[in-house]
């Protein structure tokens, strides 16, 4: 059973107790991601988790890895395009520990310059190794095209640039705006007493005084169109299609994840089977969903040497424009449906899948479905229901291609053009001036 309570100083709890488990999974949640920052602060939530990991007023950078080693848990911290957490895993008898610690490393770090200064050479030294990683680029290229100068569109490590102006005092500016109660979720999961648990959170994080200050939210993206290539003397090319998705809690949300599951988002996906099975000109295809919490977007991915780039784009093409235009058996959307709820349920068997479901549908929707009603919404999505998402997302006029490769970026331009020429004479659409 999920259970709620508020801290005195505004943090909202969630907490799932589980039985047969001996750890506990326990996650700070703050909603701060690149989309929350302007162009000069571009970096700063991702450089933020970097530094509180840094030292602390109580803590040096070496006793908190020791600490935590010591102990045999595990540490660690993500930021996203919206938001940033910060997580352990623990045997229960050293939860108490595991909550001081992170709490700790939250609201006592030192920002301190020196430390600023190494760990920035560090985040710099990460984006050189996303830029050579055609993989990761193509991605970041993608979402430069559809969000355009939205701050969705930009990279959650930041740029060379951005990087360049922000100090200690910008960090702690920055930390001080986003790091409060009411921007901020604990979730919990695991084997733990819920009394105990509160009273612990309470005394280690509770007491922390917030100034209550408006955050501003990001307005809503529109999403752009239109194609990119960047050029890269590597050995294959990488081809990205993108297409307007849904937002996290949209009504459609399972149809698009069925309808994924069919275009690439498994071994036996139509993708998948024809451009790797059937065809081998690929190692690496696949599609898979965004959902922001007010757009989202579908990609659809492969690599393939330059040679074989125009066969793979005819494949791709011809496979999205038939289920486009409904070409979708029952019995295919029925297999899709089994798996996506097999793969939900064995994914919450884990205490760090729970509080990472707990953690993210609550900062993100206010929201956290059970088990039985996630079921019951997978089970109650109709095949002309899966039908009619695949006519509304696979809209040539709602894509956008991004290509990073040594081969021409007229290429890239020509499979963009061929794309939504084709697929608007399949469905009688008229292709639009983009």
């Amino acid at each position: 059973m999920i259970n709620r309570f508020t801290l005195q100083n505004g943090i909202e709890v969630i907490a799932q107790p589980m039985d047969g488990v001996r750890s506990i999974s326990i996650g700070f949640w703050v909603k701060t991601g690149s989309i929350h920052e302007t162009v000069q602060q571009n970096g700063s939530s991702h450089f933020i988790e970097h530094m509180l990991f840094k030292g602390t007023a109580n803590r040096s950078a070496r006793d908190i890895a020791m600490l935590m080693d010591g102990i045999g848990g595990e540490l660690n911290a993500f930021t996203s395009k919206e938001c940033t957490c910060f997580y352990a895993k623990v045997l229960d008898s050293h939860s108490e520990l595991a909550i001081d610690l992170i709490a700790d490393m939250m609201f006592q770090s030192k920002f301190d310059d020196e430390d600023i200064k190494k760990e920035k050479a560090i985040i710099l030294d990460e984006i050189y190794m996303y830029e050579d990683s055609a993989e990761d680029l193509v991605y970041d290229i993608l979402a430069e095209i559809v969000f355009k100068d939205h701050p969705l569109g930009r990279p959650i490590l930041g740029t060379e640039d951005s990087l360049k102006d922000i100090g200690a005092k910008e960090l702690i500016d920055y930390h001080k705006a986003m790091y409060k109660g009411e921007n901020m979720i604990i979730s919990a999961a695991g084997s733990f007493d819920m009394a105990s648990l509160k009273e612990c959170l309470e005394e280690k994080i509770g007491k922390i005084p917030f100034e209550t200050s408006a955050i501003e939210e990001p307005v809503d993206p529109p999403f752009h169109v239109g194609w990119a290539h960047r050029y890269k003397d590597i050995e294959q090319v990488h081809i990205n299609l993108g297409f307007e998705g849904l937002k996290f809690e949209h009504e459609d949300a399972y149809a698009l994840l069925i309808l994924n599951n069919i275009i690439g988002g498994t071994t036996s996906s139509r993708l998948f089977q024809v451009i790797r099975e059937e065809h081998g000109l690929s190692y690496s295809v696949y599609s898979h969903p965004s959902f922001y919490e007010h757009v989202g977007l579908l990609s659809i991915y492969a690599a393939t040497n330059p040679e074989n780039i125009g066969a793979v784009a005819g494949l791709m093409l011809e496979t999205l424009r038939d289920i486009r235009n409904g070409k979708v058996e029952d019995d295919e959307i029925f297999r899709s449906k089994e798996q996506l709820k097999g793969s939900y349920i064995l994914g919450l068997e884990g205490t760090g899948n729970i509080m990472n479901m707990l953690g993210k549908s609550q900062l993100m929707s206010g929201h956290i479905r059970s088990t039985e009603e996630v079921l019951n919404k997978i089970d109650e999505t109709t095949p002309d229901k899966v039908r009619a998402v695949a006519k509304q997302v696979l809209d040539a006029n709602r894509m956008a291609l991004s290509m990073v490769g040594k081969n021409e970026e007229v290429v890239a331009e020509n499979i963009y053009k061929g794309y939504v020429t084709h697929m608007n004479q399949e469905t009688g659409n008229e292709p639009q001036n983009h």
